[in-house]
């Protein structure tokens, strides 16, 4: 069950400065903002991969000391995230969905996260950053470092037909010669790995005697009550890069990032997308997606049709995990995008954010969906955000909700795809 969170756990002396609300982006004449619920990705947090793990085997070399435990929320990244509420609470005054200096009702904030520390740390500091001084509740799950069912990207479906689909629709998504060929494709950047980790001087290679990435056994796995799995140069590759690009983010000195061996962006860009391609092919093929993503949209949906169980809020923050995102993405057939200075597809902290609005003059509500983000540098200087230096903003576009010129479909035809996804998903244990 879901219980109430007190944040006043929160580390101490983080200092709020007051939203400062100069004028922002022009909302067209007439549209009012009526409901909002943000999609968050956890901040900034220490890589998931600790010593002794496959961090420590693909090298020689001694990887720089994180002060946070692994896969934790780090004290930047709570900052970051202090900072990315002062941002929305401004941009949420301006549009008039909350009152300057006020406390907004109980009845009118949703804050829901996943019950892994990075996530409740995430939901915490925004929380701080975006109503300092006010009684917001944080809802999570009564077990503390469990998964919660709404945000666990696991196989529902545990038939035999199901595993062979969702294996071959992965293969699909991978390439047009499935995970083989994603390798090939992906050769150069494991190649760069290679060479920055030094990899056959690593103990992989050392005592293993497997010397060459490109060569490791790869296979997908699907099985229920799990997350989809790959082995493989996919999965050594995604825990390497990840830990570099965390490193630029945290703000480590140049030379002790990737060792001083990255040299330009686009070797980063190579990096990253063994990270993006290792997300979207094990949640992205739309048989996957909507199977692990099942009970998220259909909180989802219960929030944008009125459930009966509970009074819709106008502002809700549901924060969890890339995967998440990626499935998401995926499920409501978002067309690809790109985001403008960074090196993430679903950067870390970035957030779907999910707009209700109503054209008064006709009185037609209207959804707008838009993915708001920290650039890379935005992240490794630890800027403030404000509306003067907003975080960047880009619309999304779903297939079966064409937009405007502004950015804007129809409300009903969104939520007739969202019931439409929701009746065709697996029903979730």
């Amino acid at each position: 069950m879901i219980k109430k969170f007190n944040y006043q756990t929160l580390l101490c002396g983080l200092l709020i400065s007051l939203p400062c609300l100069p004028a922002g982006s022009a909302t067209p004449e007439g549209y009012q903002l009526e409901q909002v619920v943000l999609f968050s990705r956890h901040g900034l947090r220490a890589p998931l991969a600790n010593s002794g793990s496959v961090l420590a085997i693909s090298t020689p070399k001694t990887w720089p000391e994180w002060e946070t435990k692994g896969g934790h929320l780090t004290s930047k990244g709570g900052i970051l995230e202090s900072y990315f509420g002062e941002y929305v609470s401004s941009w949420l005054t301006q549009e008039k969905l909350f009152n300057k200096d006020t406390c907004p009702l109980a009845k009118d904030t949703f804050i829901y996260a996943n019950s892994l520390q990075r996530t409740l740390a995430t939901a915490q500091y925004f929380t701080l950053g975006a109503f300092p001084g006010c009684d917001v509740k944080i809802f999570h799950q009564a077990d503390l470092g469990v998964m919660d069912p709404n945000f666990n990207p696991i196989i529902h479906d545990g038939s035999d037909e199901f595993k062979q689909s969702a294996l071959a629709a992965m293969n699909v998504e991978a390439s047009t010669n499935g995970l083989a060929g994603l390798n090939k494709e992906l050769k150069p950047s494991y190649d760069l790995l290679s060479k920055i980790t030094d990899y056959k001087n690593g103990s992989v290679c050392l005592t293993d005697k497997r010397c060459d990435l490109n060569n490791e056994p790869a296979e997908f796995t699907v099985e229920k009550d799990k997350e989809p799995g790959v082995s493989g140069p996919l999965r050594i590759g995604t825990s390497i890069s990840d830990a570099f690009i965390l490193q630029y983010y945290e703000g480590f000195p140049t030379q002790e990032i990737a060792w001083g061996a990255i040299q330009s962006d686009s070797e980063w860009k190579m990096l990253a997308t063994i990270k993006d391609r290792h997300g979207e092919v094990l949640f992205g093929s739309p048989l996957v997606a909507k199977d692990v993503s099942a009970p998220l949209i259909k909180y989802i949906n219960a929030i944008f049709t009125q459930d009966v169980m509970r009074q819709p809020a106008k502002f809700n923050l549901l924060v969890g995990h890339d995967s998440n995102a990626v499935s998401l993405l995926s499920v409501l057939k978002i067309k690809p995008y790109q985001l403008p200075g960074q090196f993430e597809k679903t950067p870390i902290g970035g957030k779907i954010a999910f707009e209700r609005w109503k054209d008064k003059a006709t009185d037609k509500n209207l959804m707008k969906i838009e993915y708001i983000y920290q650039t890379r540098e935005q992240i490794r200087r630890g800027d403030k955000l404000t509306l003067n230096h907003p975080p960047k903003r880009v619309v999304l576009e779903m297939t079966d909700c064409p937009i405007d010129v502004n950015g804007f479909c129809s409300f009903e035809d969104f939520t007739k795809a969202l019931s439409a996804l929701q009746d065709t998903m697996p029903k979730a244990e």
